[in-house]
């Protein structure tokens, strides 16, 4: 493994009740510290490749807590956050999508040390195609849970399709997010992102809720780039999906075996996007999972680690 610089502890420790352990690190290349959760579990070099989650638009290292634990029975386990999104600051590092391929690049090459079976879900699932695209010698496997991929524009719910249209024109963008940021308390913003990204928001997890919160008043307080990072990342979503032929083209070219899980009631991605996907890649292994919204780790998180552990028992 290449020796990275450990920075500061992280200011937060949230993720301790699910047995993860916060460390702020200093990639060479990515100009902030980064933060990751390493969720321990078997960890020799000549055990089975670890597993990496990143996390989609908006969210954390928080998304994996429920997943984490049930993974690492077999296989170390590390989440990490996205520049300008979680404990990861923005700080001078871009947040797009081609931006943060290149951080989780540093972090599986500096950190891992190791090829990884890599799990992404929504934004996060689009980073990690471009990833396993550009650098297949470090991805052993792909998991792809409700990943950003394109989708026919009538397919989309309308709020969803209206919010990232609004997202897309400068300045009325930039003033509608600090509009939300800052008119809305930090339990109505979980309470609200919960609803939209869950079939079913009472499945979600209270401690999981809090924990939410919790991380929002401390952005609030120290990540006044937060807004940027989101909308960055929201624009660039947009342009990597809007680019015709790049992003099929990746999809293409990704050599590492996938299995795609998709929720058949997600209103962000819709489930055509991903039969679509299994139609195009015939060798991809895709499970719709039925009554299921956008964040399947987090709605029903034991079957998705039951369907991970079975694919990844399966030859490759």
């Amino acid at each position: 493994m290449t020796h990275v610089e450990q920075g500061d502890a992280p200011p937060l420790s949230l993720a301790r009740a699910w047995g993860g352990e916060g460390h702020l690190v200093h990639l060479a290349g990515v100009a902030a510290p980064v933060h990751y959760v390493d969720f321990g579990g078997p960890g020799s070099p000549v055990g089975e490749a670890p597993v990496v989650l990143v996390h989609g638009l908006g969210g954390s290292h928080l998304n994996w807590v429920l997943l984490a634990p049930l993974l690492r029975r077999r296989r170390r386990v590390y989440a990490l956050d996205l520049a300008g999104f979680g404990l990861t600051p923005g700080g001078g590092q871009a947040a797009s999508v081609d931006d943060n391929a290149e951080l989780l690049t540093a972090f599986l090459r500096q950190v891992v040390g190791r090829p990884c079976v890599l799990v992404g879900n929504s934004m996060g699932g689009l980073v990690s195609i471009l990833l396993a695209s550009a650098h297949p010698e470090l991805v052993e496997r792909l998991v792809l849970l409700d990943p950003a991929i394109p989708t026919r524009r009538r397919a989309m719910d309308r709020r969803v399709a209206g919010t990232f249209l609004i997202y897309r024109i400068p300045r009325v963008g930039e003033l509608f997010t600090r509009s939300v940021s800052t008119r809305m308390t930090d339990e109505r913003r979980v309470r609200d992102t919960t609803a939209l990204c869950f079939a079913d928001p009472t499945r979600a997890d209270a401690q999981v809720l809090a924990a939410g919160v919790a991380l929002l008043k401390h952005r609030r307080r120290h990540a006044a780039d937060a807004d940027a990072s989101y909308l960055e990342a929201a624009r660039s979503i947009l342009r990597s999906l809007g680019r015709r032929g790049r992003f099929p083209a990746a999809m293409a070219s990704v050599t590492a075996p996938v299995l795609l899980v998709h929720g058949d009631r997600d209103r962000l991605v819709p489930v055509e996007a991903a039969r679509t996907a299994a139609a195009e890649h015939p060798d991809w292994t895709c499970v719709i999972l039925p009554g299921i919204g956008h964040t399947p780790m987090l709605e029903t998180p034991t079957e998705v680690a039951r369907l991970i552990d079975e694919w990844l028992g399966q030859p490759g």
